[in-house]
């Protein structure tokens, strides 16, 4: 058994002045009337239980890479796991890569780790900013991966219950984008959701990975052709790896202080799922997606851009879509959550009119509405 660990967060905030701008990617929202970093799980647990019993708004908050928050103050605790550590359970070619991540733990430092290691099944997911436990909430996905492909079990304080459970990869209702973890919201005594959190509060995840130096089969087409490989082979992880973070930042997908296309949430919008007669209703040269249970997926993409926007729509800001992808929503400097808002809008409105087809955000809303 091996294990690395440190317990600081990545973004340093003064917790007396924080705003939800200083610890989001997109930098819009208001300020928070108290922020707490949990040095250990047991903090994290009993900050959580003391804000409910109280009655007090939570947010647990990662990397802040998939929050949208309004300008308005959050009147509660925010509250970030500062644990950072990688356990390598067991490593053998029978059983594979058994790894513990805390929540806290920067997800993309355990695909670096993992190709290092030779642990096959994250090398797409290479890039993608935030924290290990937002990626079962999601099951964040990119290049033809899902994290879900390599969950083992998720660790969680349940709200409801007040106690730790553990959910096997079986019980966590993985589909795209969605998981129980997103879908299950506490609720109060009258039924309602409370709160921006829902019931459970991820404390650690699981991961079974293979042994291999090559990646697992590589599934999407044009990560294929960058590697120079055909859809279903396979090729070393580490190439995979810089692939994947050179299509990313062509897309301004990956952090950079000074580049403001990266200033976002990542895609904004998912990629929607369509019945089979709805999916008939797109036009010719759509693309169409086999999603199982007679389900079409879609590009997001695809319809913004036929629906007439251009990288770069809304400059020079201080909301406009990246000059390099127009799935992503950007602040130029000085947005405000409405002006984010109001572009968002306007991109979903033309494509619900030009397509009859309604785009569902991607990040989390925190005191807005589509």
């Amino acid at each position: 058994m091996t294990t690395e660990a440190s317990t600081h967060p990545e973004t340093v905030v003064d917790p007396s002045t924080a705003t939800l701008a200083d610890l989001t990617t997109l930098r819009v929202g208001g300020p928070v009337s108290r922020l707490v970093d949990a040095a250990t799980e047991a903090e994290l647990i009993e900050t959580v239980r003391a804000a409910d019993e109280a009655g007090e708004p939570l947010l647990v908050l990662g990397g802040g890479s998939n929050l949208f928050a309004s300008d308005e103050a959050f009147d509660g605790v925010v509250v970030r796991d500062a644990r950072r550590e990688i356990l390598v359970e067991s490593a053998d070619a029978c059983g594979g890569a058994n790894v513990r991540v805390p929540a806290g733990q920067p997800w993309d430092d355990v695909v670096v780790r993992a190709v290092e290691e030779g642990w096959t099944g994250t090398e797409a997911l290479s890039g993608i900013p935030g924290s290990t436990g937002a990626t079962p909430v999601q099951n964040v996905g990119a290049y033809g991966q899902e994290v879900s492909d390599v969950i083992s079990s998720v660790r969680a304080w349940d709200r409801a219950e007040n106690r730790v459970r553990t959910l096997a990869r079986g019980e966590l209702g993985f589909g795209y984008r969605t998981s129980l973890l997103k879908r299950s919201l506490r609720a109060d005594a009258e039924g309602r959701a409370w709160g921006p959190t829902p019931r459970y509060v991820v404390l650690d995840v699981g991961f079974q990975m293979s042994l291999a130096t090559r990646s697992a089969p590589v599934r999407y087409a044009e990560l294929a052709a960058t590697l120079g490989i055909e859809v279903g082979d396979r090729s070393i992880s580490a190439e995979v790896r810089e692939a994947v973070l050179g299509l990313r930042r062509g897309k301004g997908m990956v952090l950079d202080e000074a580049d403001h296309d990266t200033w976002s949430a990542g895609s904004f919008f998912t990629n929607p799922i369509l019945s089979t007669a709805d999916a008939d209703h797109l036009p010719e040269g759509a693309p169409r997606f086999d999603a199982g249970d007679s389900l079409v997926k879609t590009s997001a993409a695809w319809l913004i851009s036929r629906a007439g926007f251009e990288n770069g729509h809304g400059l020079p800001g201080p909301a406009a879509l990246s000059t390099k992808h127009v799935l992503a929503l950007t602040n130029r400097g000085g947005a405000r959550a409405e002006d984010l808002l109001a572009l968002a809008r306007e991109v979903r409105e033309k494509v619900d009119a030009t397509f009859g087809v309604v785009l569902e955000p991607e990040p989390v809303l925190l005191g807005l509405s589509l």
